[in-house]
């Protein structure tokens, strides 16, 4: 989710920094591929048919997937935005490795955001002593503003990194052959 707000919020202060949208065609990620499966995995994951295919084997699937982001996003460390990026995901990693395979939520930002509870087919629980309690999902977006949702740490370190890999990519010259005509 966090992915999908960090993208507009990042073209938005590219242009806002002069940046342009055209600067983004050249550029390339590596193992892009693996952080695609990876999400589509707990995209898939979260959903009802996704949890009864899963089974017992859900909480491995997560860690696996998870995992496999990381290692694309390890890949590409070098990249403006990117070193934030990994220490995002290490957090979220680290947490729901010491919780079992599952993103532990505080209940109360699951009622802020709008949630009765955790929910089934999702990544959290709530659990009344999660390990490694900062790193997750403690922070909400109320419910009735747009994306409401829990968040950990990690997951604004993952979209303040995006915001400024893409920022910065906006930013950068354009290759003499595209640069426009004085």
């Amino acid at each position: 989710m966090i992915i999908l707000v960090a993208i507009p919020i990042g073209i938005l202060v590219g242009l806002l920094v002069r940046g342009r949208i055209g600067n983004l065609s050249g550029f390339r990620f590596r193992w892009a591929w693996v952080a695609v499966a990876g999400l589509l995995v707990q995209v898939v994951l979260f959903t009802q048919a996704g949890d009864s295919i899963a089974g017992s084997a859900g909480p491995a699937i997560y860690v696996a997937s998870t995992a496999a982001v990381f290692l694309a996003v390890l890949r590409n460390v070098r990249l403006p935005g990117m070193a934030i990026v990994a220490l995002g995901s290490i957090s979220n990693l680290a947490a729901i490795v010491a919780n079992g395979g599952f993103m532990p939520a505080d209940a109360g930002a699951l009622t802020s955001a709008g949630f009765a509870d955790a929910g089934s087919h999702t990544n959290s629980v709530v659990l009344e002593h999660p390990a490694l309690q900062p790193l997750t999902d403690i922070f909400a977006i109320p419910a009735g503003v747009p994306f409401a949702n829990v968040y950990s740490v990690g997951d604004v370190l993952i979209g303040v990194g995006i915001v400024i890999l893409i920022a910065t990519l906006m930013r950068r010259p354009l290759a003499p052959e595209l640069a426009p005509a004085a």
